[in-house]
């Protein structure tokens, strides 16, 4: 009866071991951390809102612009808008927001407020910038805020 006993534990504690995976001699599959790519990433959120700065703006509309190795997203334009970053190195504040020369806007005060969050050549780039309506921003001859 004892040897009975004893092969009955002996039984459950291997089953119980296979289950739990515990006395197996296999290895751990982990991979070493790799780059999936040889380009540094290029990846941003753009929105585009009703308010005064991105803290109490309410968002209109958002996509997704990826630059790197190819222009890819859900901004209409990917191609344009990545040539147009690449043109000024990835500094939206070189982005040209000024009304286009013979372009006429009424004066009044409805602001309108664009950003971009993201990653842009592997460093971080957080971006907003305020028009005084939705005439001077679509004044503005840039295509990465034209969505």
């Amino acid at each position: 009866m004892r040897k009975t006993t004893g092969a009955i534990g002996l039984g459950a504690a291997l089953a119980v071991s296979a289950v739990l995976g515990i006395g197996t001699s296999g290895t751990a599959n982990a991979q070493p951390a790799k780059p999936q790519s040889l380009y540094p990433p290029s990846a941003l959120v753009l929105t585009v809102g009703w308010g005064a700065d991105a803290a109490t703006t309410e968002v209109q509309r958002a996509v997704t612009l990826s630059c790197r190795p190819t222009a890819t997203g859900t901004h209409p334009a990917p191609a344009k808008a990545c040539a147009e970053l690449r043109s000024v190195g990835g500094t939206f504040g070189q982005l040209r927001t000024g009304a286009e020369p013979g372009r006429v806007c009424t004066k009044e005060w409805h602001p309108i407020t664009v950003t971009a969050e993201g990653i842009w050549d592997g460093r971080r780039v957080s971006y907003e910038h305020t028009f005084a309506n939705n005439c001077f921003k679509s004044a503005a001859p840039t295509m990465v805020f034209e969505f």
